[in-house]
């Protein structure tokens, strides 16, 4: 399947005529879901409204390591066969995994501020999703750091599957320390423990944000792909160096 995918005019048949579709999904999931984490669902007992930042500060956090998890596959497969396609999926998810991860540590400090009384603590839970933004980071400054982008794939992907280490520390950093931040209220052994008004919004911010980053991924494979299928014309013309 990657075979087939890795070329660009099979890639842009298998897409054109899902890509839109999950374009609007993305947005219908999070319009719905930002209305009724708004305007539908209750106030927290102890926090009030400020428990609204929820709904998108765990999107937010969830995606950005689903995303570094995504990238570190791709970047085995890239490392053990060689393939190209593997490279320009971590290279595509990347960008958007920083972002994610950049607004995690936003969020938490916006709502870190009322509940804890500081923006910043170097809690376990901060401080590796911090990390992980640092991976991030270093992961695109590599991969973009010598004149043929080829030659930064193998250290950046070396780089990201090193960066797996912190990826368990993010999830139970709350279990395995005492820390400022809450533990984990959705993926328990003994199930949810969230009120299930707030659950259900957050669940579907959870699948607006799946198909986002779907939507935004395949468009960034789709510009890589376009660019390496037309590269040589490029070049021709001096715009850029591969």
């Amino acid at each position: 399947m990657i075979n087939y995918l890795a070329n660009p005019n099979r890639f842009l048949n298998f897409i054109k005529p899902i890509e839109f579709s999950i374009g609007v999904f993305s947005f219908l999931f999070i319009f719905i879901g930002l209305y009724l984490s708004l305007f539908n669902s209750p106030e927290d007992y102890q926090q009030g409204d400020t428990v609204r930042i929820m709904y998108i500060h765990v999107p937010f956090a969830w995606f950005a390591s689903f995303l570094y998890l995504s990238i570190s596959i791709a970047s085995i497969f890239f490392l053990i066969w060689r393939h190209p396609f593997a490279d320009i999926i971590a290279r595509s998810a990347a960008p958007l995994g920083l972002i994610f991860s950049i607004l995690t540590i936003l969020t938490g400090s916006l709502w870190g501020k009322p509940m804890w009384g500081t923006w910043w603590v170097w809690d376990a839970r901060l401080t590796s999703m911090l990390i992980l933004c640092i991976f991030y980071f270093a992961y695109i400054g590599i991969s973009n750091a010598f004149p043929r982008k080829i030659d930064g794939s193998k250290p950046a992907a070396i780089l990201a599957i090193v960066g797996m280490v912190n990826l368990p520390i993010i999830k139970f950093s709350v279990d395995w320390w005492n820390t400022l931040h809450q533990p984990a209220s959705i993926i328990r052994f003994d199930g949810p423990s969230i009120n299930q008004e707030m659950l259900l919004p957050l669940v579907i911010m959870l699948l607006g944000f799946l198909f986002m980053s779907i939507f935004i991924i395949l468009i960034n494979i789709k510009t890589n792909l376009i660019y390496k299928k037309y590269q040589s014309e490029i070049l021709k013309l001096g715009w850029l160096d591969v």
